[in-house]
C-alpha cells in the first residue's frame, strides 16, 4: 500500500507545528517554502538591534527529519489545482528555471501573509517592515548607518537630528516592542558608545487609534503612560499618508522629518493565497470550517491554516499562538484518519498575550490574571524561551542575553 503524500506550504507557525506533530509513519510528507528555517517571530525585534543574535531564534526546516532529502524544496508555490490534487511550484534558487508539480493527497497552506501598506504612497520604496530575519537585519545596518553618519563632520544639524529620528507606524505588539528594543539600546547601550553623540535618539510611535489593541484597558493604560514618560519617545495619534525617502506626512499635514520608517500596521494576502479560487474574506483570507478545511475544495483533502486563513463565522487574530494550535490540530487530525478514527471540530482557547515595553517591563494579559512591570518581564522571557522550537535555540538564547546584559549589545555593521 502506496503512503499517502501530504504536502506543507510554508514554513512558518502552523505549517511548522503540522510537521513537527504529524506521525511521518502514515505519511511521506514534502514541504515547500521559499525560506529553509522556522522563525520564533516573538523574539525577532530582539534582534534590530544586537539583543539577540539573528541565528538564535531560527530553526533549519531539514532539522525535523524527512523520509527523503528530495522531500524538502526550497520554492514559492505559484498555483493549486484543487481537482487534479496537484500544486505548481518554482525554485527560488534558480527562479529563471521551469516550474514543476507536484501531487498530493493531503494539502496544507499555511503560506502567512504580507505586511499592508493600505496603498499608502511611497511604503514600499521607504519603509522598512519587521516580518522576517533579513527585515531584521536590513533595520540594524540602517539604524547602525544613521548614527555613524551622524557623528560625521561635514553632516549639518538639521541632517543629524533627521537621522537620528525613528518614526514606527502601528502600535501592535510589534511597534510596541521594537520601540521598547530601542528604548534599551539608546539607554545601555547608545549613552556608551556614542558618548559624542550630542543629540538625542528621538521615537515617534503613529497608531491611529489604541495601541496594543487587543489587550486589557488597563494594561493598554499603563503602557501609554509608562511610553509617553519617557524623554524623546513621542505616542502620536494619527495615520500616515505618504511615506517619502526623509520624513513622512501625516493626516493634518505635519511632516515628521526622519532616517527610519518601520512600518507594522496588519496583514495583506500573498500572491498566491490573492490567486485562488476558492470563498475568501474581504481581506483576502481563505475560509475554511471548524475542521480547517478550504471550503471551497469538496475533497476535504485540503487545509489551510495561520495568517492566510479565516475560519467562517468565527475568525481569530492572526498570531502565533493561533497558527501553532492550528497546526497542532491538523496534525492530530490527519493522524486519527490516517487510523479511520473521527476528529472533533477545531476549538481555540487563548492562553494570553504577553509584551515587553522597554526598561525590564512588561505586559501579561491572562485568562486569569493581568500582569505588569518587572514581573511581567520575567514572565515574557521564561514563557518565549519554553517555546523555542529546539534545545539548540534554548541554549543560545540565553547565552545571547547574557552577553547583552554583561558586554552590551553587537552593533557590528555587516
Amino acid at each position: 500500500m502506496t503512503t499517502p503524500r501530504l504536502v506543507i506550504l510554508g514554513s512558518g507557525w502552523g505549517s511548522y507545528s503540522v510537521l513537527k506533530n504529524v506521525n511521518k509513519s502514515l505519511y511521506q510528507v514534502i514541504v515547500v517554502t521559499p525560506r529553509n528555517h522556522f522563525l520564533f517571530t516573538p523574539l525577532l525585534c530582539s534582534t534590530t538591534v544586537g539583543t539577540l543574535e539573528f541565528r538564535s531564534i531560527i530553526e533549519p526546516v531539514r532539522n525535523v527529519g524527512f523520509q527523503h532529502s528530495r522531500d524538502f524544496h526550497l520554492a514559492s508555490t505559484e498555483a493549486i489545482d484543487f481537482r487534479k490534487k496537484e500544486i505548481v511550484c518554482r525554485s527560488v534558487i534558480a527562479p529563471d528555471s521551469e516550474p514543476f508539480t507536484i501531487p498530493y493527497d493531503k494539502l496544507v497552506v499555511g503560506v502567512g501573509a504580507l505586511p499592508n501598506t493600505f496603498n499608502v504612497p511611497g511604503v514600499e520604496e521607504h519603509s522598512y517592515f519587521l516580518k522576517e530575519i533579513a527585515d531584521a537585519r536590513k533595520i540594524r545596518t540602517r539604524l547602525l548607518t544613521n548614527f555613524e553618519r551622524a557623528l560625521e563632520p561635514t553632516v549639518s544639524e538639521e541632517e543629524k537630528q533627521r537621522l537620528t529620528h525613528i518614526v514606527i507606524v502601528g502600535g501592535g505588539p510589534t511597534g510596541v516592542e521594537f520601540g521598547a528594543e530601542l528604548y534599551d539600546f539608546c539607554r545601555r547601550d547608545m549613552v556608551r558608545l556614542y558618548k559624542d553623540f550630542g543629540l538625542p535618539v528621538k521615537v515617534t510611535l503613529v497608531e491611529s487609534h489604541k495601541i496594543l489593541a487587543s489587550f486589557d484597558k488597563r494594561l493598554q493604560a499603563y503602557a501609554e503612560k509608562k511610553l509617553s514618560m519617557r524623554e524623546n519617545f513621542t505616542l502620536k495619534k494619527s495615520t500616515v499618508t505618504e511615506v517619502r525617502s526623509d520624513c513622512v506626512v501625516l493626516k493634518d499635514g505635519s511632516v515628521l522629518p526622519c532616517g527610519l520608517v518601520v512600518w507594522s500596521t496588519g496583514l495583506a494576502p500573498r500572491p498566491l493565497t490573492a490567486s485562488l479560487d476558492v470563498s475568501k474574506t474581504r481581506q483576502g483570507q481563505i475560509l475554511v470550517d471548524n475542521n480547517l478545511n478550504i471550503v471551497s475544495d469538496p475533497s476535504k483533502d485540503s487545509y489551510a491554516l495561520g495568517d492566510c486563513a479565516s475560519i467562517v463565522d468565527s475568525p481569530l487574530p492572526g498570531t502565533a499562538q493561533v497558527a501553532e494550535r492550528e497546526g497542532r490540530y491538523i496534525a492530530d487530525r490527519l493522524n486519527k484518519l490516517a487510523a479511520n478514527r473521527d476528529c472533533g471540530p477545531f476549538k481555540f482557547k487563548s492562553m494570553g498575550m504577553l509584551a515587553y515595553i522597554g526598561g525590564y517591563e512588561g505586559l501579561s494579559d491572562l485568562p486569569d490574571v493581568k500582569l505588569k512591570g518587572f514581573s511581567s518581564w520575567f514572565l515574557w522571557r521564561s514563557a518565549y524561551l519554553t517555546r523555542l522550537g529546539s534545545w539548540r535555540l534554548r541554549l543560545q538564547v540565553p547565552l545571547d542575553w547574557l552577553k547583552t546584559l554583561l558586554f552590551g549589545r553587537d552593533t557590528s555593521r555587516f
